[in-house]
């Protein structure tokens, strides 16, 4: 009778035995979430050459004599805007702001377009707004190590706190970067920004100071406010842009009317690799939702804070990361986790074991 008893407790400890030898197994076997060498190197590479834009920013706004309020950019990254300006479209957050100007940003879009299956000697199309400019410089730090060739639309209007002082736009950015041969990208096409594209909710100053400066470029200004043509005019520059070369991804940042267009669904794309995104009729359709329904993989830098949660990066944060020391450098959150399943599944498995074990035969 007493080894009757005893038996199921012998069971038990067999069977937590067997799970747990059975758990290290798969622990070593199933892939983990650290992103390969070579993606690495990549990373870091990234966002080295994010901090030397910043540093080459920075200084090139000081020789202008814009100071750098320290209780708005207490980095003193020189990436803030102003609250307001003649050129400002919209409210913006700046806590999301500097966020964004931490390198490992640039790390995180190698990673999104490895993911998205970008190669070295590919085409992406980006659409840019001006509302966050260290997101773009994140951008094309990300394609120059990539060897990729980014064909970038960018809006010059910027929400609060973004590329809005006028002395120091983007436009203002993008040439210092060029002469310090940090970017060697010229755009396709430029456009003011703001509500439908053309600066309505924009100071009528801010509008003609724009204005001229795109007609002073030998870059197509679009002027468009009908959704959905403009969104066909900048596919076309696209494509007439990439030529032969297909289009491996859609790099959208920022809250640009014409990339996002107007169907409340735009407000469900995830940030990061962007997954599946709701198409609507062309008439509220955006550039993202169109290269979705072709097929072009969606790369969505908007939603800062879910950035920062999905992929794990530090939200505000005082000091920066030094590039290539951030914990995206150190594990890739946009893996598989099997092994956190795999935990809680063994945990309950050894639970119900015991307790099993524990019960008395009948």
């Amino acid at each position: 009778m007493s080894e009757r008893r005893g038996a199921p407790r012998y069971f038990a400890v067999y069977a937590a035995a067997v799970l747990s030898v059975a758990y290290l197994v798969l622990l070593n076997v199933l892939p983990s979430a650290t992103p390969a060498p070579e993606v690495r190197t990549a990373m870091t590479a990234a966002s080295v050459l994010m901090a030397r834009s910043g540093a080459a920013l920075k200084a090139c706004r000081e020789a202008r004599g814009i100071p750098i309020d320290a209780a708005v950019d207490p980095n003193r990254t020189g990436l803030i805007g102003e609250e307001r300006s003649e050129i400002t479209t919209s409210a913006g957050r700046l806590e999301a702001k500097r966020t964004t100007a931490n390198p490992d940003f640039a790390g995180l879009v190698v990673l999104l377009l490895r993911e998205a299956g970008v190669r070295r000697g590919d085409v992406i199309a980006v659409g840019a707004s001006s509302s966050f400019p260290a997101l773009i410089v994140a951008t094309l730090a990300a394609a120059r190590v990539l060897g990729v060739e980014p064909l970038v639309i960018s809006s010059l209007g910027a929400s609060e706190w973004g590329g809005n002082i006028p002395g120091f736009s983007w436009l203002d950015m993008e040439d210092c970067l060029r002469r310090e041969g940090l970017v060697d990208v010229v755009p396709i096409a430029r456009a003011i920004g703001g509500e439908e594209d053309v600066g309505r909710d924009m100071s009528p100053e801010g509008r003609e100071l724009l204005a001229a400066r795109i007609r002073a470029e030998a870059v197509p200004f679009l002027e468009e406010p009908d959704l959905e043509r403009n969104v066909a005019r900048r596919l076309a520059l696209y494509r007439a842009a990439a030529g032969p070369r297909p289009i491996k991804a859609f790099v959208n940042i920022g809250g640009s009317w014409a990339n996002l267009g107007t169907d409340a669904e735009v407000l469900k794309v995830a940030p990061g690799l962007a997954g599946r995104v709701a198409v609507p009729p062309p008439s509220r359709r955006g550039v993202l939702q169109a290269m979705a329904a072709a097929g072009v993989p969606v790369v969505h830098l908007l939603n800062v804070k879910g950035l920062c949660e999905r992929y794990g990066l530090p939200w505000d944060p005082r000091p920066l990361p030094r590039p290539g020391e951030g914990p995206l450098d150190r594990r890739d959150p946009s893996a598989p986790r099997p092994p956190v399943a795999l935990s809680a599944l063994y945990v309950l498995a050894v639970a119900l074991a015991l307790v099993l074990g524990r019960r008395r035969p009948i």
